[in-house]
């Protein structure tokens, strides 16, 4: 049985990973609705509420057992094509995994669990279905990270941001609702930007299989190259808006301090989702080999990824609360990790993907301590102004000291090795002086920021008052924001192994050929499977006569 079990995780492995989460959501809602169930006191509510809670943990924790086997398998360097319905590709839906996808679908859960955990707590009793929307969450995330179409990263797209939007409003209350506004229309409007980017990629190739675009790219010439750099400029501003780049990063601050803390805490990969997307399309589809296309974002991200990363710690410094603080910090790291992506070598590659894993874990695990700490201040909650003493002022203390190093980049933390990795990598480029001084100075302006946030809050007391409640300090709350540490510490010990890993991944991105003949077959260099599409219509085709 076991036997039979394993061969049928190495043959569906990938589509499994999207269709667990799909079938847990799927699951909580024929089920029911769980919120008020715990209100109800004792008896048949009670464990109607734990037994839907403890299937959601179990689906999350059997994902990550599964993301860790997908890392296993894709550490070989080989190249897993997924065929659903065993339509060939380019003509079928075709599921990709390799050493950066499964990466990123192991982020993903290692996020999903302790936020997962933390909003068992009583978050998820807050409003309805938070359960099935947080699993319809992980379906798009880890569909969009495994997909090798670009039409389906657009839906996958869609899947997790219509999750989100409900997500963000769990809680309710009237500043998630005006934020909830905001944060639909805008990325409304990158959808349609999205399509029609799409569009023009089709319009000149005929396909949107990735690889088959990154095939039929090199061969374009004139108008059809013009509208294939046009196409990869319109992906870039959709994928920018989704990770929060310069200058479309406004939208993200106030949002993610909206959000309920667990919310905001799997918001911590949402961005990564962006900065996946232009890894993928702008290395491998729109890579070196592209011909007349090739690199078109070259010249624009390097420089806005930097403006990103100083405009990010810059708004830190003048946050008046902590939610918005590490709202900013998560816009400042995405600037360092497109930084080292927007260098367009291996090497910096590698060092973005570090920095990519150590920043998502620390800021998700800051915005649970940010919770916590403001359900200790009474009143003013997280915003940076004097207050009631907290009840737990050292544990609390170190904590916020063991994240405000990580993101800062002190040693021997992973912060430090990724900022290092960053630097090194840069070393000899044109660029090295800037990368040098925006690295640099941004952690120091880091440490600033958190430091005068952890000055208000633990020396500032209004001693006139009581000490603050006990509510956030349970075991099962600050072990979520401890697993996020314990990562963190987890990076720094096996940091060597972690960038041979990267360092394997980005080798296996800038080999757009082997890309393209695992997933087209090994004579796709030399015979495209499609036509682009040239503007002519087709001349009928004669009618038989008997």
């Amino acid at each position: 049985m076991f036997d039979a079990i394993a061969s049928f995780w190495q043959l569906h492995a990938p589509v499994l990973s999207v269709l667990l989460p799909a079938f847990t959501a799927v699951g909580m809602l024929l089920l029911g609705d769980p919120s008020g169930l715990a209100e109800q006191g004792g008896g048949h509510g009670s464990a109607r509420v734990r037994w839907r809670r403890n299937l959601a943990m179990a689906s999350v924790l059997l994902g990550l057992f599964m993301a860790v086997q997908l890392v296993q398998r894709a550490a070989g360097g080989e190249l897993l094509v997924y065929q659903l319905g065993e339509w060939p590709a380019p003509f079928g839906i075709v599921l990709v995994l390799d050493r950066l996808s499964a990466l990123m679908v192991l982020l993903t859960y290692a996020v999903a669990v302790p936020a997962l955990w933390y909003a068992t707590g009583g978050w998820d009793m807050r409003g309805r279905h938070f359960h099935a929307l947080f699993q319809f969450q992980l379906m798009g995330l880890c569909g969009a990270f495994l997909t090798g179409d670009l039409f389906n990263l657009f839906v996958f797209f869609e899947v997790l941001l219509i999750a989100s939007y409900a997500l963000l409003l769990h809680g309710q209350g009237r500043e998630r609702f005006r934020m909830g506004v905001h944060y639909v229309v805008l990325n409304l409007t990158a959808s349609g930007l999205f399509l029609i980017g799409l569009a023009m990629v089709y319009a000149v190739t005929g396909t949107l299989n990735m690889a088959d675009v990154a095939l039929r790219l090199g061969g374009l010439t004139g108008d059809a190259a013009l509208i294939a750099r046009a196409a990869a400029l319109v992906l870039l501003a959709v994928f920018g808006l989704k990770a929060a780049l310069v200058p479309l990063y406004f939208w993200l601050p106030a949002t993610y301090a909206a959000a309920s803390a667990p919310v905001a805490a799997l918001f911590a990969i949402m961005t990564k989702v962006g900065v996946y997307s232009i890894i993928r399309v702008h290395w491998v589809v729109f890579g070196p080999q592209a011909g007349e296309a090739a690199l078109a974002a070259q010249g624009w991200l390097l420089p806005l990824a930097l403006t990103t990363s100083v405009l990010g710690v810059l708004g830190a410094l003048a946050a008046h609360s902590m939610g918005r603080m590490v709202a900013y910090l998560t816009v400042s790291s995405v600037g360092t990790i497109l930084a080292g992506v927007g260098l367009f070598t291996p090497a910096t590659l590698s060092a973005a993907l570090y920095y990519t894993l150590h920043s998502t874990v620390v800021i998700a695990g800051l915005f649970l301590l940010v919770e916590l700490m403001a359900s200790q201040r009474g009143e003013a909650l997280d915003r940076l102004r004097p207050a009631v003493a907290v009840r737990e002022p050292v544990l609390l203390g170190l904590m916020m000291i063991f994240g405000a190093a990580s993101v800062a980049g002190l040693p021997p933390l992973p912060g430090f090795l990724g900022k290092l990795m960053v630097l090194e990598s840069a070393s000899g480029l044109p660029a090295q002086a800037w990368v040098w001084s925006v690295v640099l100075v941004v952690g120091f302006l880091s440490i600033v920021g958190l430091a005068r946030a952890g000055v208000i809050v633990f020396w500032h007391v209004e001693t006139h008052e009581a000490v603050g409640a006990a509510s956030g300090s349970s075991v099962k709350l600050l072990s979520a924001v401890w697993a996020f540490m314990l990562v963190t510490v987890a990076m720094a010990v096996l940091a060597s192994p972690v960038k041979r890993y990267t360092d394997a991944a980005a080798a296996q991105l800038a080999d757009q050929a082997a890309y393209v003949r695992a997933v087209l077959g090994p004579d796709a260099a030399s015979q495209p499977t499609t036509r682009p599409y040239d503007g002519a219509v087709p001349a009928p085709t004669p009618k038989e006569h008997p």
